[in-house]
């Protein structure tokens, strides 16, 4: 397994070490002593959860005030831009983000700490997403800030004609100037 830095020091592209043949390929997706070597972290995942998404299909900027969640995100099929923006005011990336292609062919993996939001846009046809978490999930402490926020200016990789397709709930996020942040 290996841990590459991003423009955030905090969060890091896990890449593992993949064994293929004409057979096909095996990987440890999750090893808890080796994630710890490569990135100083050891969490304690309480949760997975899984999506599928048609292509166009835009989820996040989302995050949680009660039960914050840790997140390792990988994408199992299909192509996915992910993004983390930094919600820590006293952080020196404060308000920053770091985006990250995701696929089933790069096997390549996200880790977003606490005190990021985190969203997604689903580049290939289709895609399934899992994650595991830190917390539980918790509707009362769940929150969003809007995908398209100008202050934030996330470079998406809009598929011409084809998105982003975004939940109700999404559109009604909150601009990243009036969202909650942590300390």
């Amino acid at each position: 397994m290996n841990a590459i830095p991003t423009a955030i020091p905090d969060v890091k592209l896990i890449e593992p070490k993949v064994f293929g043949d004409a057979r096909g390929y095996f990987f440890e997706s999750y090893n808890a002593g080796r994630f710890a070597d490569a990135t100083g972290e050891s969490p304690d995942f309480v949760q997975d959860n899984q999506s599928f998404s048609t292509q166009g299909v835009l989820r996040g900027l989302h995050y949680q005030v009660i039960r914050p969640q840790a997140k390792l995100v990988r994408c199992l099929q299909g192509e996915i831009y992910d993004v983390a923006v930094d919600l820590r005011k006293s952080s020196s990336t404060f308000g920053e983000y770091v985006g990250a292609t995701l696929s089933a062919d790069n096997h390549r993996q996200i880790w977003v700490p606490v005190g990021f939001a985190h969203g997604f846009y689903v580049v290939s046809a289709t895609a399934v997403v899992q994650y595991k978490t830190t917390d539980y999930y918790s509707p009362e402490g769940e929150r969003a800030i809007l995908w398209n926020d100008p202050d934030l200016a996330i470079a998406w990789p809009l598929v011409a004609g084809n998105g982003p397709s975004v939940s109700d709930k999404d559109l009604k996020a909150l601009s990243f100037r009036l969202a909650d942040k942590f300390e």
